[in-house]
């Protein structure tokens, strides 16, 4: 099983001709979506524990660049859950808003600094394992930095997550990129 696993990633990197590797992930970057501009994803998740199984499928992710540094962002997820002895479930999840807004740029020396506030509302139905049933809120601190072909980000904050057995957190993550792209050089051939 796994020979036939390790074939077809084989195959699929040797056969792209590019690959952009991006959001969204766990952590984030302090860079806003252009002015005016807008990005959509659509993701999915999944974990598995024991007795429980839990995904988004679909997750939709939307976000905009409102103003110069500034972003709005949300998330619509549809949410399966199965509980051992609760049954199974799908339906709306937590819908989350946030603002991410850069406040230093990038220099030679220096990084660029950015805040991405969300919040997430309680439009799940907690009762079924679709939502939380409270409103929680992330209070993070993002920066990044690029070096030639190199970029990496990162940093974290707190997750304030009120309710029964709940408890609030900190989350932190870094990130290391490198561009892959192969450059072709442009040669031209003149023939008589």
């Amino acid at each position: 099983m796994r020979i036939p696993a390790a074939l077809i990633l084989l195959s699929s990197f040797l056969l792209s001709s590019r690959a952009w590797g991006g959001p969204p992930f766990v952590t984030d970057d302090p860079e806003p979506v252009e002015l005016h501009h807008w990005e959509f994803y659509l993701a999915s998740n999944y974990n598995h524990t024991s007795d429980t199984d839990s995904a988004t499928l679909p997750e939709v992710e939307v976000n905009y660049g409102a103003l110069p540094e500034l972003q709005l962002h949300m998330v619509a997820p549809a949410v399966y859950d199965s509980e051992a002895g609760s049954g199974t479930h799908y339906g709306l999840g937590d819908f989350e808003l946030g603002a991410k807004y850069r406040f230093i740029q990038e220099t030679g020396k220096r990084p660029q600094v950015g805040v991405f506030p969300l919040i997430e509302l309680p439009t799940g139905d907690e009762h079924r394992g679709l939502g939380n049933g409270r409103v929680q809120v992330f209070l993070p601190l993002w920066l990044q930095k690029s070096f030639g072909p190199w970029t990496t980000y990162g940093g974290g904050g707190w997750w304030y997550n009120p309710g029964q057995d709940h408890r609030d957190f900190w989350r932190i993550g870094w990130e290391v990129q490198r561009d892959l792209t192969l450059q072709r050089k442009a040669c031209s051939t003149v023939g008589w």
